[in-house]
């Protein structure tokens, strides 16, 4: 049979969007390029055209219709002017849309319901119902049926363009089952480009009203057992070496409407390394309908796969890996990073993709950029440790007695920094390491300066030579031979664009989490506040402290303890300042014995195997009193000059006594725990987690998770340890069970709960911490606004899941009382 208004996903390319919109487009070119996508057709926009010009109605007919809708309002408006004799819908269309005031919600409920319902009321021409009915019987024919279930989808002929896409405002229905419900349901996507919400977009975005019609996609429908979306490019970060995979049970109608919490995975590209898992508790599940075969419904997992299926991982982790290579293969295929939706059907246990569109929300790079890039040359990969472009001189350092080597602006390139470096680091316009995670000492250094830095490279030192130019790539851990013009230009662009007074900032979303702010330096207190972050998490005193230039405790047996409580009083009031009244949580000094070997007068420090297992944080505090002291001085001094913001943190606490000793020395000083300060503990080890009910009947105000400590001890992997690194896991279950036991804990005693360690800068864990009820969370300063944006959205998610809870549950309520 030759079709006018039928074409075949074998028949289209992406050039065809004009006949059969976005949707129908990309089905069809990917269909030619191989990738699985179930089988169907394109009702063509030529069919919705034909139906709107060539169906004519009369005056009589509209109030046949309509009834009483017809006698108030713009269409009463548009029946009194309209001539007597009938006209094509399409006339009646216009006439009601250009009397509309889009800006008017009402009216434009009102008057885009009457268009619908006109489309919905009158027959489709025989010649395209024909042509419907000739085509679904050849599809179920494909699969040896006379009927088989179908999706039947819209696309608008300027949906999913780069410019402009405004998928999902038009609509879809899936399990449609029968020729006459086919037809039924194009026409019911037709009327759908008249809702509303499409309407006003359209409206503000200027297209032609007139000009806009829609395809109908009818497609072979996938008996999904687990489904969702992904994107090519992170759109989280806009990192377009991740791909973001959403997952769920059922069909994906669920996950593409937000009525479940997907699973989120993290794919690195390339390597096809699983970066992130978030297992979600998938309470609802879309299914078709048991009782009547068509249609969906939407029922509880916990009923209808069993109480373990909600927290159960969707995909396995080799299903994992084949959506992103497919998502990569398409994304290579169009030439830009795609939204895709995907499912597995039950039938046949194969993946397939349903749709596929351009991410719209990232930023291109331009073509001179992209040429530029390209063609410089890669001399060394790490990881991207700190965001960011840096450029210059290349001066290589192998310890702190050198760092007067580096003058501002150049490119420091080390083993691994420590403290004794941060004056050289301050300098540098990026930073490259051979050793290294993202949370060693110089990613966590430079995410605080804002500087780019690039660790983990294994032969930084080996490659380069002082004297050597380079640009540094912090945000995908690359380092390129030479000044890289395009990359530097950016880099200037983007700082005129943030400079003060270039725009007037956004105000900070507010949320139920506080999202405050880690702090290392009190030259970044200023920088730090300026994120609008609720306060400071985590103060450190190491490089406060260790900047003296010699052993605390040689400064102290040399008669220069006063200097050393003024040094230190100095760098906390500057902090306390710029956050007041904004609370300011200091930690006491917690540097491992190879950070004081390192400095003059630190020759009698113990050789330890194992530093970080060591003698460190509260327990050298303890036996060395003199230096615990000092610090407290210090903070009465500014708590003197009126600053009432602070808090004490003591680190690596996990014994009672602990606290009570610390309490002991503070009031020697005259610093009064709970009145002068709030008084809290670091949960780092696993002991402290498991007896926090001990510690805070000791007396606390509040506890901070130091997830870098507490995951290496709880899995026993060093985390700068680059054998074992890929087994370091923040969301182990493990450590998650410890920091839901400690919030759970403080809830019933009222002592509050925050995190400052590396997790807190990473969107996934803080939507997990949103979840547990953690009532605040510290992020890297580079980080506090896209934490603080990952919190209100998961704090707007656990609303609408209970909103929707009750409501389920009143339904339930009412239906046991009428019945």
């Amino acid at each position: 049979m030759a079709y006018r208004f039928i074409k075949w996903f074998e028949e289209l390319r992406k050039e065809d969007v004009p006949l059969v919109g976005g949707k129908g487009a990309n089905l069809g070119e990917m269909t030619n390029a191989g990738i699985p996508v179930p089988p169907g057709f394109c009702v063509t926009a030529e069919a919705y055209k034909y139906f709107v010009e060539n169906v004519k109605i009369s005056k009589e007919d509209v109030k046949r219709i309509l009834g009483e809708k017809a006698n108030k309002g713009t269409i009463a408006e548009v029946l009194a002017q309209a001539p007597d004799e009938p006209r094509p819908l399409q006339e009646w269309i216009m006439d009601i849309i250009n009397r509309t005031n889009v800006d008017d919600s009402k009216q434009l409920q009102e008057n885009t319901a009457v268009i619908r319902e006109l489309i919905k009321s009158l027959d489709m021409p025989a010649e395209i119902a024909d042509e419907i009915k000739q085509a679904y019987k050849e599809l179920s024919q494909r699969f040896g049926k006379d009927e088989i279930y179908v999706a039947v989808r819209s696309s608008a002929t300027a949906e999913d363009l780069p410019e402009a896409s405004f998928a999902g405002q038009q609509e879809t229905y899936l399990d449609v089952l029968g020729a006459d419900d086919v037809i039924d349901k194009v026409k019911r996507c037709w009327a759908s480009l008249w809702t509303a919400r499409a309407t006003f977009y359209r409206a503000k975005q200027g297209f032609d009203h007139s000009k806009v019609y829609l395809s109908a996609v009818v497609q072979k429908m996938v008996n999904s057992e687990k489904s969702g979306v992904m994107f090519t490019a992170n759109p989280v970060t806009n990192n377009r070496n991740e791909i973001m995979i959403n997952a769920s049970w059922g069909l994906g109608e669920a996950v593409v409407s937000g009525a479940v919490t997907p699973d989120e995975y993290i794919v690195e590209k390339g390597t096809w390394k699983i970066k992130e898992k978030v297992i979600a508790k998938k309470e609802v599940m879309v299914i078709r309908n048991p009782e009547t075969g068509k249609g969906t419904v939407t029922v509880k997992v916990a009923e209808y796969l069993g109480p373990e299926w909600v927290e159960k991982q969707v995909l396995t982790d080799e299903q994992i890996i084949e959506v992103a290579k497919m998502g990569q293969k398409i994304e290579e295929h169009y030439g830009w990073p795609q939204d895709i939706e995907w499912a597995y059907d039950k039938d046949d246990g194969k993946l397939y993709i349903v749709q596929s569109r351009p991410v719209t929300t990232l930023k291109e790079t331009t073509t001179e950029e992209v040429e530029e890039v390209e063609e410089a040359e890669v001399i060394l990969k790490g990881l991207g440790a700190s965001p960011g472009i840096g450029a210059g001189r290349v001066v290589v350092i192998f310890d702190a007695s050198e760092i007067d080597k580096v003058k501002e602006g150049d490119v420091l390139v080390t083993t691994m920094t420590n403290p004794d470096m941060v004056p050289a680091m301050k300098r540098a316009a990026a930073i490259i390491t051979d050793e290294g995670g993202r949370t060693s000492h110089a990613a966590i250094v430079s995410r605080e300066l804002g500087i780019p830095a690039v660790v983990g490279t294994k032969e930084a030192t080996k490659k380069l030579k002082t004297g050597d130019y380079v640009t540094v790539d912090g945000t995908r851990g690359l380092v390129y031979k030479g000044i890289v013009k395009s990359l530097v230009e950016k880099k200037k662009k983007e700082e005129a664009a943030a400079a003060p007074g270039a725009a007037v900032a956004a105000a900070p979303l507010v949320t139920g989490t506080l999202v405050k702010v880690n702090v290392s330096m009190p030259e970044v207190a200023e920088r730090a506040a300026a994120t609008g972050a609720d306060g400071v998490g985590l103060l450190r005193a190491e490089h406060m402290i260790l900047s003296i230039g010699q052993h605390p405790v040689k400064f102290i047996k040399e008669g220069k303890e006063e200097e050393l409580v003024e040094k230190l009083a100095e760098g906390i009031e500057k902090v306390a300042a710029a956050f007041y009244p904004r609370p300011v949580w200091y930690r006491t000094l917690d540097a491992p014995t190879n950070e004081f070997r390192e400095m003059p007068g630190g020759e009698d420090e113990p050789e330890e195997r194992n530093p970080m297992l060591g003698w460190r944080g509260i327990r050298r505090g303890l036996d060395q009193p003199e230096l615990l002291r000092a610090e407290f001085k210090a903070i009465k001094k500014v708590v003197e000059k009126g600053y009432n913001n602070i808090g004490v943190m003591l680190p690596l606490v996990s014994h009672p006594e602990q606290i009570r000793k610390a309490k002991e020395i503070a009031r020697s000083v005259g610093l009064e725990p709970h009145k002068d300060v709030a008084w809290g503990i670091m949960i780092e080890v696993p002991a402290a987690a498991i007896i926090i009910e001990d510690l805070i009947k000791e007396g606390i105000d509040f506890v901070s998770f130091g997830t870098n400590d507490l995951t290496q001890y709880t899995l026993a992997i060093d985390r700068d340890n680059e054998r074992v690194a890929k087994l370091y896991d923040e969301t182990h279950p493990a450590v998650l069970k410890l920091i839901k036991h400690v919030i759970k804990v403080c809830k019933r005693y009222g002592v509050e709960t925050s995190i400052c360690g590396q997790a807190g800068s990473d969107p996934k864990m803080a939507r997990i911490l949103v979840r547990l009820g953690i009532d605040s969370i510290s992020a890297n300063p580079d980080a506090v606004q896209l934490i603080r944006q990952v919190v209100a959205q998961e704090e707007r998610k656990l609303m609408l899941e209970a909103a929707r809870k009750r409501l389920f549950e009143e339904e339930e309520e009412e239906e046991e009382f009428l019945f």
